[in-house]
């Protein structure tokens, strides 16, 4: 289950948003939940979708989130194996979570437009 600091989540306002931060906080766990709102993916193909991240990084991850219980990994007995990976009905209850962060991220972390009173880079490197 979950890795949360407390044992009981009542302790104060902010307990229920630390667990679930401690749930899909991390560097690729958010982006990894991301993808896998598209459907099933094999491992490389998750590993194409995150590229910066380490194959042992993504495989720690994974492990992470299938023991927490957001992701089903199903491997089929075959040469060679297959294993894939697809969100588990807790993990898919994070959907519309996860879109109000995308959504966010597009609205606030887009790099701002010159404005007609800020001078551009060249100008102020012109101008010193």
């Amino acid at each position: 289950m979950a890795r949360i600091p407390h044992a009981n989540l009542d302790c104060s306002p902010g307990c229920p948003v630390e667990g679930v931060l401690a749930i899909i906080g991390g560097k690729w766990k958010g982006l990894i939940l991301y993808h896998l709102l598209d459907g099933t993916l094999r491992f490389n193909e998750i590993r194409r979708r995150v590229p910066n991240v380490t194959q042992r990084m993504l495989t720690t991850q994974l492990r992470e989130l299938e023991a927490d219980g957001l992701l089903v990994r199903t491997v089929y007995a075959e040469v060679p194996p297959r294993v894939e990976y697809s969100l588990s009905p807790r993990g898919r209850s994070l959907e519309p979570i996860i879109l109000a962060l995308k959504a966010w991220g597009e609205e606030h972390l887009r790099p701002a437009a010159p404005t007609a009173a800020a001078p551009t880079t060249s100008a102020a490197v012109a101008a010193a």
